[in-house]
C-alpha cells in the first residue's frame, strides 16, 4: 500500500496530450453526472441535489488515494437504491433525520473500508459469489422500478413502500384518479429520446439529451393544457459547492446502523472492486484491492463531511471516462471541479426539470441492470450457481437487504458443498 498513490501518475502529465485528454474526459463526465446525480439521489431517498454533492468530494478523494487509474466514484444506482431500502424504515424519506442517517452511514462505511484495507482483507470481498451479485443486481433493478411507480404514473405515492403496498396503492389511486395521460406521454417521450440518441451517446450523453428534450416537452404540454403545475418539479439547488455536514455518532444512532453498515460496506466494496479490476484488466494496468479499499473508505469518510451519502465506483461514468480517452486519475478529479463550475450556471434551471423525466431515466437504468446473458449463464451453470442467485433475488424483493445478501451467501456456501462433485470449479 502507498500513502500517496497519486504521486505515481503525476509524472505522466509531462507526456504530450495526457493533461488535455484527462481534462476533456473530465468535462464529459461532469456533463454526464448532472442528470444522473439528480436521479440517483431521488433513488436514495435524498433531496435531488445531494446526488450532485456525492459526485464531488468522494470523486476527488477516491481518485487521489485509490488504486484504479480510470475508475470514477460517486453516486451509483445499486448503492442509491440500497441506501433508501436500508434507511427508509428508520426515518422519513428526504427528512432532515433521514439525511443525517445517510451521512452517518457514509462515515461508518468509510471507516470499515479503511480498516479492511489496512489489515489487507480486500481480497476476501472479491470472493463474493458472482451468483449472489447477479441475484442482488436484478432484484435491485426491480426495486428501482417499484420506487418510481408513483412518478412514472403521475400518482402521489411515497417512496420506500413494499412492492405489494405499491401495487395496492397504485391500483386505488388509478381507480380514483384515472390514468394520467400527460405523465405517461412525457415518460414515453423521454425514453424514446434516450433510445434514439444511443448511436450518438459518445458525442453527447443520451441521458443529458433526454433531460433537455423531456423538459422542453413538459413545457409544451403545460402550455397546451394551460396549467403550469401538471408535473412536479425538482427543488432548487442551494449552492454549487457541497455544504459542510457532520455524521451523528450518538450511541442510539450507531445501534440503528449496525446492519446497514455491514450491507453497504459489502455492496459498495464489491461494486468498486469489480469495476476497478475490470478496468485494470482491460488496460493491462496494475490493481491493488487493499489500496482501493482505503481510497473508497477515505472517499466515504470525507464525503460525510461534505453532504455526500454513500458512494462507490460508477459503472456508467467509469466506462465513459475510459471511452473518452482518460489517461490518469486527473480525469476524475477534474470532473468534480467541472461539475461545480457547471452547477454555478445550470442550478437556476433545475427547478424546470420535471420529476417524471428523472423517473424515466431511472427506469432506463433499472432495465440496463438486468443482464439477461449473465442470468442465463448462472442458470446454465447448474444449481450451485442458480439457487443462490434465485434466493438472493427473492430475498431482495421480499425481505430486508441485509438478510437477503446474508441468505444468498449462506446458500452459496451450502450449494458449493452439496454440488461440488457434480459441478466442480
Amino acid at each position: 500500500m502507498t500513502v500517496l498513490p497519486f504521486l505515481k501518475w503525476m509524472p505522466e502529465w509531462r507526456k504530450s496530450g495526457v493533461v488535455r485528454a484527462d481534462l476533456l474526459a473530465g468535462l464529459t463526465g461532469a456533463v454526464l453526472v448532472l442528470p444522473q446525480g439528480l436521479a440517483f439521489a431521488m433513488l436514495a431517498g435524498m433531496p435531488p441535489h445531494y446526488g450532485l454533492y456525492a459526485a464531488i468530494v468522494p470523486c476527488i478523494v477516491a481518485a487521489l488515494f485509490g488504486s484504479s487509474r480510470l475508475m470514477v466514484s460517486g453516486p451509483a444506482n445499486a448503492i442509491s437504491l440500497t441506501t433508501m431500502a436500508l434507511l427508509a424504515p428508520l426515518a422519513l424519506v428526504e427528512s432532515a433525520d433521514y439525511v443525517v442517517l445517510a451521512l452517518t452511514l457514509s462515515f461508518l462505511v468509510g471507516l470499515v473500508q479503511i480498516s479492511l484495507g489496512l489489515v489487507r482483507l480486500g481480497k476476501w470481498v472479491e470472493r463474493v459469489p458472482h451468483s449472489v451479485v447477479v441475484g442482488f443486481t436484478v432484484g435491485a433493478a426491480v426495486l428501482i422500478i417499484n420506487s418510481q411507480i408513483g412518478s412514472l404514473l403521475g400518482l402521489p405515492l411515497e417512496r420506500g413502500l413494499s412492492m405489494l403496498e405499491t401495487f395496492r396503492r397504485a391500483g386505488a389511486e388509478l381507480a380514483a384518479r384515472g390514468i394520467q395521460w400527460w405523465t405517461l406521454s412525457l415518460v414515453s417521450l423521454t425514453l424514446l429520446t434516450m433510445w434514439a440518441w444511443r448511436p450518438l451517446n459518445r458525442l453527447v450523453p443520451a441521458m443529458l439529451v433526454a433531460v433537455i428534450v423531456g423538459s422542453l416537452c413538459a413545457l409544451v404540454i403545460e402550455l397546451i393544457a394551460q396549467d403550469p403545475n401538471i408535473f412536479q418539479k425538482v427543488p432548487a439547488i442551494p449552492g454549487a459547492f457541497p455544504p459542510l455536514s457532520k455524521p451523528d455518532l450518538q450511541w442510539a444512532t450507531l445501534q440503528q446502523l449496525i446492519g446497514p453498515v455491514l450491507v453497504m460496506t459489502l455492496l459498495a466494496s464489491t461494486e468498486a472492486m469489480a469495476i476497478a479490476r475490470a478496468i485494470a484488466l482491460g488496460r493491462k494496468d496494475s490493481f491493488k484491492a487493499d489500496q482501493e479499499f482505503i481510497g473508497q473508505g477515505l472517499a466515504n469518510v470525507a464525503g460525510s463531511f461534505f453532504s455526500a451519502y454513500p458512494s462507490s465506483g460508477s459503472f456508467n461514468r467509469s466506462g465513459v471516462n475510459a471511452a473518452s480517452g482518460a489517461k490518469t486519475p486527473l480525469s476524475a478529479v477534474s470532473s468534480a471541479f467541472f461539475l461545480m463550475i457547471l452547477l454555478g450556471f445550470v442550478s437556476p434551471l433545475v427547478t424546470y426539470l420535471p420529476l417524471p423525466v428523472i423517473s424515466a431515466l431511472l427506469l432506463a437504468v433499472a432495465w440496463g441492470l438486468i443482464d439477461r446473458r449473465q442470468i442465463a449463464a448462472e442458470w446454465r451453470a447448474g444449481p450451485r450457481e442458480a439457487i443462490p442467485m434465485v434466493v438472493t433475488f427473492g430475498g431482495t424483493l421480499l425481505i430486508s437487504l441485509e438478510w437477503a445478501i446474508l441468505g444468498g451467501l449462506v446458500c452459496a456456501i451450502l450449494c458449493g458443498a452439496l454440488f461440488k462433485k457434480e459441478y466442480p470449479d
